[in-house]
């Protein structure tokens, strides 16, 4: 099993904009997704692929390849070589004997990023795939796959099954989708904590302004950071806090929630380029 991809916010860059790559890595986020799919014309695939590099970094660096079956995806693949990058993010993942081909042969763990009703149906199977790290929902795409509203009640048992999805196959909890209001502090931060809440463990942002709300949301707030430490004070075996009883279970939650407190953002390399990512 490979390394777990671990990140809470991580921020997509055209491929074919290489002038925004520092920026990206001095915005705060976890991880930079250097994208040759969705953001990039057919016409500059080419161009985007021969952009890729990973060294502007302190903070990991992935690339979202075009999907399987597409005219780009096998010169998407071998432009990855040499450059040092931490992951792979696969769109449109579904279970078949070509994505497995493609997971055995990657040189860097994969991030699974399901995107249909067929991946969501395969999802423990993605999830148990050999070097897969981490799932991810593109819920726009699945929307459109499925005619439904980009809406939660229409998304919640989707995202339940990948959270399910990912802990029975071992994996760190899976990434939740874009929120495609970028100046909505209050919608971005409210996604966040909803995903949270479900059990992801990290969201993708589409635009720096997302990255801080996108924190606030994965944080504990005030009430339940206060909440953990009495339970965690209440001793061993069963307690009573609040009215409520408390027994390992609940301490495992607290120690959890505490686990969650929010640290520091990825070093700017702009302001010193001797820091590494911050612990």
């Amino acid at each position: 099993m490979p390394a777990p991809l671990d990140f809470t916010v991580a921020l997509f860059v055209p491929a074919n904009r290489p002038e925004r790559f520092e920026k990206a890595a001095h915005a705060g986020a976890d991880a930079v997704i250097l994208d040759l799919e969705d953001a990039v014309a057919p016409d500059a695939k080419e161009a985007a692929r021969a952009a890729l590099r990973a060294g502007f970094a302190s903070v990991p660096v992935l690339v979202r390849v075009n999907g399987l079956g597409t005219p780009w995806h096998t010169a998407d693949l071998a432009a990855l070589a040499g450059h040092g990058f931490s992951g792979v993010m696969v769109p449109k993942a579904e279970a078949s004997e070509a994505f497995t081909a493609l997971c055995e042969a990657s040189p860097v763990p994969v991030v699974a990023l399901v995107e249909s009703a067929r991946g969501l149906a395969d999802a423990r199977r993605i999830a148990g795939t050999s070097n897969v790290a981490r799932i991810a929902f593109g819920s726009v795409d699945f929307c459109a796959d499925l005619g439904c509203a980009h809406i939660r009640e229409a998304l919640q048992a989707a995202r339940c099954e990948l959270v399910l999805a990912s802990r029975l196959a071992g994996l760190v909890a899976p990434v939740d989708g874009v929120t495609t209001a970028i100046d909505d502090r209050d919608a971005v931060t409210g996604d966040a904590r909803y995903a949270r809440d479900l059990g992801f463990g990290g969201k993708l942002a589409i635009h720096p302004r997302q990255i801080a709300a996108i924190r606030d949301g994965f944080a504990p707030d005030d009430a339940e950071v206060a909440w953990a430490r009495k339970v965690l004070a209440s001793g061993d075996g069963a307690a009573a806090v609040d009215g409520a009883m408390v027994d390992e279970p609940v301490r495992l939650r607290a120690r959890a929630i505490l686990g969650r407190l929010l640290e520091p953002p990825p070093a700017d390399l702009s302001q010193s380029s001797s820091k590494g990512r911050q612990p």
